[in-house]
């Protein structure tokens, strides 16, 4: 198993612990990573809601998860817990993300295409959601086919 998977498998680990915890607290986990940093190691919670995540939110979150992961001790050694929030540009990775935000305007970067789709989400099923593009009609995008998406930013 390679350092990336094992990352991985640690951060998965991790949600599967605080996860409750972030839910009671009235928050979505919706991303967690666990690696190497400048400052060292670093385990990042973000969380969301639909009302907005203020910084109270994120220290209430950091306390709360910080003091179950001291019992718990999934992780090896010391490292740095980071609460935030996903942001504007937040990226989206399944159809729960694209189902917040209808209308929105996204980038999307599809396996096998040297473009971008750029466009307003529209329909999101289970397994694709429609994209309405800037230059008119729409598509079908399976998720399976997301190398990266992004909600733009409007002004």
């Amino acid at each position: 198993m390679g350092a990336g998977e094992e990352q991985g498998d640690l951060a998965g680990r991790v949600a599967d612990i605080v996860r409750p915890v972030v839910e009671d607290l009235g928050f979505e986990l919706v991303e967690t990573t666990f690696r190497r940093e400048r400052q060292g190691w670093v385990l990042r919670l973000v969380i969301f809601s639909p009302d907005g995540v203020t910084l109270d939110d994120c220290v209430r979150v950091s306390r709360e998860a910080g003091y179950l992961l001291e019992v718990e001790d999934p992780l090896p050694g010391s490292y740095n817990l980071e609460v935030s929030s996903p942001g504007l540009d937040r990226p989206l990775t399944c159809a729960a993300d694209f189902r917040r935000y209808p209308g929105h305007p996204v980038r999307i970067i599809l396996e096998g295409e040297p473009e971008p789709l750029v466009g307003r989400i529209g329909a999101a099923g289970d397994e694709a959601v429609e994209i309405e593009l800037d230059g008119g009609g729409a598509v079908e995008v399976a998720y399976g086919r997301l190398i990266k998406a992004r909600l733009e930013i409007e002004f």
